[in-house]
């Protein structure tokens, strides 16, 4: 035996129709497509939703809700998140590229500090936005938060 001879298991390969190959194959001329119509045509795609010109549902739903278009996003981080950070790169002062370099943060994002969890550290917090309790917190340990 060797790899010359090798040979799939009978009827394991389907051979695929040979579509569009003259009259003689029995399957030219409209080349399984029927005849006329967009789907009969090269190029048709047909678009998500479309219901075959029946109103599609997204159009036939009411809209409904609101949405603020003045909304700032902000990305929300726990003050147990700052003393781990605090704790782990020896930091007295948090910032916004502390937060980036250490992953927690885009730089395109803002940040609001909240106040889950327990600050020990004395830290120096800069972000754009505090809670009451986040604030409360880092100057309760001696710390200061710094509002950009």
């Amino acid at each position: 035996m060797n790899l010359s001879s090798l040979k799939p298991a009978e009827g394991s390969i389907k051979t695929p129709k040979r579509i569009g190959r003259g009259p003689g194959s029995g399957l030219g001329g409209t080349s399984t497509r029927g005849h006329k119509g967009a789907k009969s045509r090269s190029g048709y795609s047909k678009k998500i939703g479309f219901e075959g010109g029946q109103m599609p549902i997204q159009r036939r739903l009411p809209k409904f809700g609101f949405k603020n278009i003045n909304r700032v996003e902000y990305k929300a981080i726990n003050i147990s998140i700052l003393q781990q950070l605090a704790e782990t790169k020896q930091l007295t002062k948090i910032g916004i590229d502390e937060l980036i370099k250490a992953g927690f943060i885009s730089t395109s994002q803002l940040v609001k500090i909240l106040g889950n969890g327990t600050l020990t550290a004395k830290l120096e917090v800069e972000a754009h936005a505090f809670s009451k309790s986040a604030e409360a917190a880092i100057e309760a340990v001696g710390g200061t938060a710094v509002k950009l």
